[in-house]
């Protein structure tokens, strides 16, 4: 698929560390001969720059995304925002400023004003923003669409979210390894890195929006007199208008691991990693529940997804084929980019909450 007057999207990635390097940029060059021409490339860190020019030897190599929007904007169609956090805001409002799409990985801002800021801009820039909402993307959360989609379970009523990681995610080497261990960087842990995943997840399954959020977090890793500023263990409940959402993340967990629960009405999915079970209820002529009046038909499915890759690159096709069809339509903030604002905003009052003795914060959303 081209973009809708036929041409390549000429795009630019600004910073080249593990997810660009290992995940964006191949899934780009597999499509390179379709409809994608990657032209430019920044990062500040001079090894990365080297490496990125072995990875991509025809396309220009800055150490700024100023001079690479300087000097390549007006060849350019989008720029994917690849960086820490701590940059997305400023380097995507150059971008949008410049007249470009954005394609932002998430999250998006690291506070809640910038992430409105951005939306405002695009909008009003008549630009595209969107985000690296991947894991949507995944076979086996593809698969719970469908079963969802299909009613075999019912009304969805309560979801659970479990995400078990040994170790923060770490960057590459020649740069900062544990940037998302500091605040500075990465504006939180585990909440603000991996939140947004749980979050649109439950959004997908509810089928409608939360309303409230309470919070719980630690810093275990405190405990071996670490540096380390940010939270590695977050818990929150999310209130729906039609349920509730449990979610756990983790960075201290023994296995690399997902575990989520699915409950409908009539119905449940549970995924272990690529292990998905469906049990649908059957009604029967037992007098009740525990005489045999219901008993669970039970189907068993493995749809392998490369939970253990973490560049997530065979997820990102899809990904951007959305992307791709937000330019064609000319919708500049659509349902993704409103999906990244309530991300934020939930990460936002999470935080709160557990700072305010785990109490329930109200969730607005926008319009």
């Amino acid at each position: 698929m081209k973009s809708k007057d036929g041409k390549t999207l000429r795009g630019a990635v600004i910073g080249y560390g593990f997810i660009s390097g290992k995940g964006h940029i191949p899934a780009y060059l597999q499509r390179s001969q379709k409809d994608v021409q990657l032209v430019a490339v920044a990062d500040i860190c001079p090894e990365r720059r080297e490496l990125a020019k072995k990875a991509l030897p025809d396309a220009h190599v800055y150490s700024n995304y100023r001079d690479l929007i300087a000097n390549e904007a007006a060849h350019l169609d989008f720029v994917d925002i690849s960086t820490p956090p701590c940059a997305h805001a400023e380097i995507a409002h150059a971008a949008l400023d410049a007249g470009l799409h954005v394609l932002c990985e998430k999250p998006i801002t690291t506070t809640l004003e910038e992430a409105k800021s951005l939306l405002e801009k695009a909008a009003k820039v008549k630009r595209v923003f969107f985000p690296g909402h991947n894991y949507k993307h995944a076979p086996v959360v593809k698969a719970i669409r469908e079963v969802i989609d299909s009613g075999k379970i019912g009304e969805v009523r309560s979801v659970t979210l479990n995400t078990f990681r040994n170790t923060h995610a770490k960057g590459v080497t020649e740069w900062n390894t544990h940037w998302r261990r500091f605040h500075e960087f990465s504006g939180g842990g585990i909440a603000m890195d991996h939140g947004s995943h749980s979050f649109y997840l439950t959004f997908m399954w509810l089928g409608s929006y939360p309303t409230a959020v309470t919070a719980k977090m630690s810093n275990l890793s405190l405990g071996s007199a670490s540096a380390y500023d940010t939270e590695d263990n977050f818990s929150a409940v999310l209130t729906f208008p039609n349920g509730l959402a449990h979610c756990h993340l983790s960075w201290t967990a023994g296995v690399r691991k997902v575990i989520y629960t699915i409950q409908g009405t009539t119905g449940a999915i549970t995924v272990d990693d690529d292990d998905l079970q469906i049990a649908v209820q059957k009604k029967t002529d037992g007098p009740d529940v525990a005489q045999g009046a219901i008993r669970w038909e039970v189907e068993k499915k493995s749809i392998s997804s490369d939970w253990m890759d973490a560049s997530h690159v065979t997820w990102f096709n899809a990904m951007f084929d959305l992307f791709k069809t937000a330019i064609d339509e000319d919708d500049f903030v659509g349902s993704e980019a409103k999906e990244s604002y309530r991300c934020i905003e939930i990460i936002t009052r999470a935080y709160e909450s557990a700072k305010n003795g785990c109490r329930e914060l109200k969730l607005g959303g926008i319009n």
